[in-house]
């Protein structure tokens, strides 16, 4: 008895040690909740996964783990988080809630205030700065909401994988986000509007050495600078 007293106060203790990420998922424009499938898996050897269905979701964050987490609907773009423990509130949780975009309506779910950063949906041409015209539209969200607010200055910043020669990788970046902004010029936004920022593969979303962390740390963003 005296075994199984101690053995239940341990598993109590890890209990109540761990730290939970928790979110709800949304429709960006109409704020209803939305039945996605949620795939998880720890950083950065994803020796632990996971997969959900529904419109929120709740999971522990073992071993005091990074977690990235992958959200999917049919219909809408998919979007991809890093869950970090350190973000943890007062009752150990690490909240984010997730706003999920049509494809195409970028510009209605961005929010404008000065220092929001936002992962863009944009696909180039293997390692080349071609942009591919699957990214038209957000691009062209992006430039509608730029017209409608005159004031508006932002910053693209351009990230790759951590693969191959560091100089190569930085000069892929900043090739792609200059690549963006002329698109955008030709939209008639002043390039002064527009700032750039390139750096490689020095910012990694994920440390993992599979496709999909490659993938993610492909990236173009956009900071707010002024609105």
């Amino acid at each position: 008895m005296v075994i199984c007293c101690c053995f239940s106060l341990t598993l109590a203790a890890q209990s109540d040690s761990l730290i939970y990420a928790e979110g709800k998922i949304s429709n960006a424009i109409t704020k209803e909740a939305v039945i996605a499938k949620i795939s998880y898996q720890s950083l950065p050897y994803g020796s632990k996964v996971g997969l959900l269905h529904g419109s929120n979701y709740s999971f522990p964050l073992y071993d005091n783990e990074r977690y990235s987490i992958s959200i999917e609907v049919p219909g809408f773009e998919p979007a991809k988080y890093i869950l970090d423990p350190a973000a943890a509130n007062s009752d150990r949780k690490v909240i984010r809630d997730v706003e999920l975009r049509l494809p195409g309506n970028a510009g209605d779910s961005v929010a404008h205030h000065s220092g929001t950063v936002r992962r863009l949906n944009i696909l180039f041409e293997q390692n080349k700065y071609n942009i591919l015209p699957a990214s038209y539209p957000e691009l062209d969200a992006i430039v509608n909401i730029m017209k409608r607010n005159p004031t508006m200055v932002i910053q693209l910043e351009g990230h790759t994988d951590p693969q191959g020669d560091p100089k190569k990788q930085m000069s892929l970046s900043k090739d792609r986000v200059e690549s963006v902004k002329k698109y955008m010029i030709l939209k008639n936004i002043s390039g002064s509007r527009i700032k750039t920022k390139a750096f490689g593969g020095t910012q990694p979303l994920s440390t993992a050495n599979t496709p999909e962390a490659h993938r993610l740390n492909r990236r173009v963003e956009m900071r707010v600078l002024q609105n």
